[in-house]
């Protein structure tokens, strides 16, 4: 594989690290203006179809218990994680792209702690989706290595 092909691939993955990055932003701010009766609500009524159809639909089961789960102070939490998260990804994406070497360690190690919590939680939710959203994040942590190792390379020495 090419070095532009690799760059292509990191550039593109960054990208969808930026995008994840503001639908967690935007998350977290309804989390803070929409109360939890709300969500409920809106919950029930999305699934609702979905359940007349199979009650035991994993994926809208799961949803409306979250959903009833949610009071005061676990959607505050929410709403802080994925505002929290979200941010300091989004100013990392920027560091990145506008190639900031300090973006790179910074990345790396704000990844490696996003892992350690995924895996944290993975102990206790056994979520899927979890494991994808950890692997991702690895698959970017080698290509930000990389590109921080080719960055570096190319400055002048002083």
């Amino acid at each position: 594989m090419t070095e532009h092909r690799i760059h292509e691939i990191f550039r593109l993955s960054v990208i969808l690290k930026g995008l994840h990055a503001l639908i967690e932003i935007a998350g977290g701010i309804a989390f803070y203006l929409i109360s939890a009766d709300s969500v409920v609500r809106w919950v029930s009524v999305l699934t609702r179809p979905e359940l007349a159809e199979n009650p035991r639909d994993m994926i809208a089961t799961h949803l409306l218990a979250a959903a009833h789960g949610l009071n005061a102070s676990t959607q505050s939490f929410y709403a802080f994680y994925l505002l929290s998260h979200g941010l300091i990804k989004i100013v990392l994406v920027i560091g990145l792209l506008r190639e900031k070497l300090i973006a790179y360690p910074a990345s790396l190690v704000a990844m490696t702690a996003f892992i350690a919590y995924q895996l944290y939680r993975y102990s206790y939710t056994h979520s899927f989706g979890l494991l994808v959203l950890t692997v991702f994040d690895l698959i970017v942590m080698v290509l930000v290595w990389h590109e921080w190792r080719l960055l570096r390379k190319h400055l002048p020495v002083d």
